[in-house]
């Protein structure tokens, strides 16, 4: 399922990076330590955070992920939009806590990868 079609099912709205909505989502993560996620996180991933700076960004790039959702209504600022934009990184804002949100995630049929 890529980004556009499981953005239909959650309470997403996107906020920028549309470039990137047929990226395949093929797992997910939640994590708002930086360090954590970069060593962690699976590729193709899409990733629940509070965290709403620039540096969300680089770290998808690094880990090739799906998507970043911003969870707890968060929103990110004007240049983590624009280097969003500039990645093709999609960048969603929901207004569910992570636990809920990837609830659904997982009802969805996002699975994480047994390790």
């Amino acid at each position: 399922m890529n980004v556009r079609e499981l953005s239909g099912f959650l309470p997403v709205e996107v906020v920028c990076g549309t470039g990137g909505l047929d990226r395949e989502v093929e797992d997910g993560y939640c994590g708002d330590l930086l360090s954590d996620v970069m060593a962690n996180a699976p590729h193709g991933s899409i990733w629940l955070t509070i965290q709403a700076h620039q540096n969300i960004v680089a770290v998808a790039v690094l880990r090739e992920m799906a998507a970043i959702v911003l969870v707890n209504g968060r929103t990110p600022d004007e240049d983590t939009k624009a280097k969003a934009e500039q990645e093709g990184i999609p960048i969603l804002s929901s207004p569910q806590p992570a636990y809920r949100l990837a609830g659904e995630l997982f009802a969805a049929g996002i699975h994480a990868k047994a390790g």
